[in-house]
């Protein structure tokens, strides 16, 4: 495996984590991991890339090892100014190339969007949103949060990293006996008991109060002037998120400059399915650094 290591940087009072590969004189690269997930997750991507570049992967905020908020829960537009401030702090007046996974996906769409003249291009992995809402929700939406807040949040803890793997490759079948352990290590955490936990805050569970405003997105999406790589696994589940597949190719052609891709034998979690394939694409669309 190529080497990674840690950099820590203060912004928006937490100390944010981000883990870096490659040499610091290489063309930057930012990668966004998901909901629940950590930045080791792009390892495998990384060791596949042919070209020299650095990679930085921050955790976002209440995830692997940046600090948990001091609020009882998180809100979205939290990851478009966290990303926002790792730019100023990481790259300060360059334009940068970013993936996204995700969630990871979304921020990058919403931020080349908000901020286009920080973005050069954009490759989303199965970043495709959430189901649309409607304004009548929202009083049911808030009492749930609120109920929420009532009853802490918490995430079951592990015997041992083996459990961890095993819950992993529950996760996605798809992940080897060998990638499972190692993301294992990462994923979770020793607890001073000897067991492990999920290596992020219990809180991200709690339902954000403010519904899902897609007409909201795609006005962001219809800014952004960057080319975007839509990037869909074969066997994707993301539908059932964004509502089908019919609504997936709907929302792609608000994005102005967009070209598509699949991954084949993949699933959501395509960068650990097929690394290579994901590497490949990233670098094709990238183009010489």
């Amino acid at each position: 495996m190529k080497p990674s290591h840690s950099r820590f940087v203060e912004l928006r009072r937490l100390r944010y984590h981000v883990r870096e590969w490659g040499s610091a004189g290489a063309p930057k690269l930012v990668l966004l991991h998901g909901w629940m997930d950590v930045s080791a997750s792009f390892q495998f991507v990384v060791d596949e890339l042919e070209r020299d570049w650095h990679v930085l992967a921050p955790d976002w905020r209440g995830y692997g090892l940046t600090a948990w908020t001091s609020a009882d829960c998180y809100w979205f537009p939290d990851y478009l100014a966290d990303l926002d401030f790792l730019l100023d702090a990481l790259a300060p007046g360059e334009v940068v190339r970013i993936v996204g996974h995700s969630m990871g996906g979304n921020v990058a769409l919403m931020y080349a969007g908000i901020r286009p003249a920080r973005v050069a291009s954009v490759v989303n992995l199965e970043g495709f949103g959430l189901k649309g809402t409607t304004p009548d929700m929202a009083p049911e939406r808030y009492a749930r949060w609120i109920d929420e807040l009532k009853e802490p949040a918490s995430l079951r803890d592990y015997g041992s990293l083996g459990e961890v793997a095993e819950r992993l490759r529950r996760n996605n079948p798809r992940l080897a006996p060998e990638a499972a352990m190692f993301l294992a290590a990462h994923w979770s955490q020793p607890t001073p008991d000897g067991r492990y936990r999920i290596a992020g805050d219990p809180a991200h569970r709690i339902v954000n109060p403010v519904l899902y405003r897609l007409d909201e997105i795609e006005a962001c999406w219809a800014r952004i002037a960057a080319p975007v790589l839509w990037v869909q696994a074969e066997h994707t589940d993301a539908h059932r998120w964004a509502g089908g597949q019919d609504e997936i190719d709907r929302r792609r052609r608000f994005v102005p400059n967009v070209q598509q891709a699949t991954v084949a034998g993949a699933g959501h979690m395509l960068h650990h399915d097929q690394p290579r394939a994901v590497a490949e694409l990233i670098e094709r669309f990238f183009g010489p650094a």
